[in-house]
């Protein structure tokens, strides 16, 4: 394996990396703050079309499909090489009568969409897998649609009693490196959220 090496001294790559820093920034908050023609027609929204919790062989799964509405900015960020990251977090608790509602479990799963310019594909990142595909339209798709999420053993739930599911899915702008998360501030095309979505089922009988 051939090995290559930078001639660069350190006290030079010292002076390039706030530059760098500066010089990403300043794209970033080019790209946010140019017009674009949808700004008439609101704010760009994620809403849910459907959620659901349902029994598999061992543990319940969550199925889930989102829209997200036409966003240039997002894409944007993804081809000038920044992985925008996203978060769907899911919360399970029971409803007690008699003190406050038993916390079951809180799961949280991140996402990270990006873009490979050498080898010319977008890249959805869920957790520790990685998914390739060729258009930014597919790989977006990819993501909204949350699929066999595990989310509890089965043996925690009791058959026949209800339990209270809530739903969220983000895009989490702490997740963006420090230049970014300063150029994104006040972008109300990166204010993306569903907002919390509740719904009560039953546990399914063993």
């Amino acid at each position: 394996m051939t090995v290559f090496s930078s001639r660069c001294s350190k006290s030079s790559a010292e002076r390039l990396n706030p530059w760098l820093a500066m010089a990403m920034a300043c794209l970033v908050a080019l790209l946010l703050v140019l017009p674009r023609p949808s700004a008439g027609q609101g704010r760009p929204t994620l809403e849910f079309i459907y959620t659901e919790v349902v029994p598999s062989e061992s543990q319940y799964v969550v199925n889930a499909a989102v829209t997200m509405s036409a966003n240039p900015r997002v894409e944007e960020l993804v081809n000038a090489g920044v992985a925008v990251p996203f978060v769907a977090e899911f919360v399970l608790t029971r409803s007690r009568w008699y003190w406050f509602d038993e916390s079951i479990v809180e799961r949280v799963m991140d996402f990270r969409l990006s873009y490979h310019a050498l080898t010319r594909q977008y890249r959805l990142t869920v957790g520790s897998l990685h998914r390739s595909f060729d258009s930014y339209d597919e790989a977006l798709s990819a993501m909204l649609s949350i699929r066999n999420w595990a989310v509890v053993d089965r043996s925690r739930l009791r058959g026949g009693e209800s339990y209270d599911a809530a739903l969220r899915f983000r895009l989490d702008l702490s997740q963006l490196p420090k230049p970014f998360q300063v150029a994104a501030l006040g972008s109300r095309d990166l204010d993306l959220s569903t907002g919390w979505t509740n719904w009560t089922f039953l546990a399914a009988s063993r």
